[in-house]
Formats: C-alpha cells, structure tokens, sequence
C-alpha cells in the first residue's frame, strides 16, 4: 500500500511538473514536503538508478488505455508493447513485440529474487507467457490488462494473478550486466 502511495504520489509530482508554468524547483519543494526525495534515493540505492528509473517511467502510462497492438502512451499499448516501450525509452533495449517472445529473450530467475524492474509473465489465454507486466516492488506488478482497462497496478498476490503466474524474468543489458545493477 506504501509503495502504491508514494508512486501515485510521484506521479502527481511528475505530471504537475510537466504543465506549463512549473519549474524544476516547485517539483522538488513537493517532493521534499511530501518527504519522497529520501524514499526515491533509497529505491535507488537499493535497485540501481536504471531499475528505478524503470518503475518511474512505466508509472507514467498509469491510465493509458489498452489497445491490440499499441505500443506508445498516445495511441494506448497492450501488455507487450507496454512492456517494450518502457525498456526502449528507459534504457535504450529493443525487446521482441510478443509477450512469449519477452518471455524467450529474457533470464529465466525465481519468483523470490523478482526485483523492480523485472518483468512478470502471466497464463491469462491458456498458453503459456500470454500476459507480461514489469515487477514495481511490494509483491505488485504494472501492466495494461484488457480491452476496456487502462494501465494499472496490481498485486501479484490476488488469487487470478496467483494461479495464473507463470514465471519471472530478468532483463539482460549491454555488456551481461542486467539492469537492476547488480
């Protein structure tokens, strides 16, 4: 619920910062009443500047409606092609279009090592890596869900996520190093 907060939060703070009018200085005077310069330097600290920036930039198409075969914030974006937009402008990595083929590029790892910024795969059409969202943290994943929703966040932990998840994956970067930096 915290982390729920404070990325609502900071996405408040970040669209305020994006209106005309707004300065650098007035974002950084909200995010320090709010207290969340310290928060966002510890998520940084903790997942690498790369993986944070992630979770930030996918935060940012929170209400993005779902679109088959969309792939950027202005047209809407399907779960995959969300997924592809946040590590093309985030980090610079092409990944394939289709959820199966995320699911084949990708570092298989264990649920228990997920890290921000890793990416989850879900069986929601029966078939195996047919549903993909990036990890945020707290047990809860970002992803644009179905025809009619809008890019959300949801917990891992309800029972249709739960019996339906189908594994994690880690996103390799240039040079072997993953993202997360470690």
């Amino acid at each position: 619920m915290r982390l729920t907060i404070l990325l609502t939060t900071l996405l408040f703070a970040v669209s305020a910062h994006a209106s005309p009018g707004h300065s650098g200085d007035d974002l950084d005077k909200l995010l320090a009443d709010k207290g969340l310069l310290s928060r966002i330097d510890q998520v940084r600290q903790s997942v690498g500047n790369k993986a944070s920036d992630l979770v930030i930039n996918a935060m940012g198409f929170l209400g993005v409606p779902y679109r088959r075969g969309g792939n950027s914030a202005e047209s809407g974006v399907d779960c995959s092609g969300f997924v592809k937009a946040i590590y093309e402008q985030t980090v610079g990595l092409i990944l394939p279009r289709r959820a199966e083929q995320q699911a084949a590029a990708t570092q298989n790892i264990d649920k228990t090592d997920l890290q921000p910024g890793d990416l989850v795969f879900f069986n929601t059409m029966k078939r195996t890596f047919s549903h993909v969202g990036i990890y945020v943290g707290d047990g809860k994943f970002i992803h644009a869900p179905k025809p009619g929703a809008q890019v959300r966040v949801e917990n891992m932990g309800i029972a249709y996520w739960a019996q339906r998840f189908d594994g994690a994956r880690r996103v390799q970067g240039s040079r072997s190093a993953n993202i997360s930096g470690e």
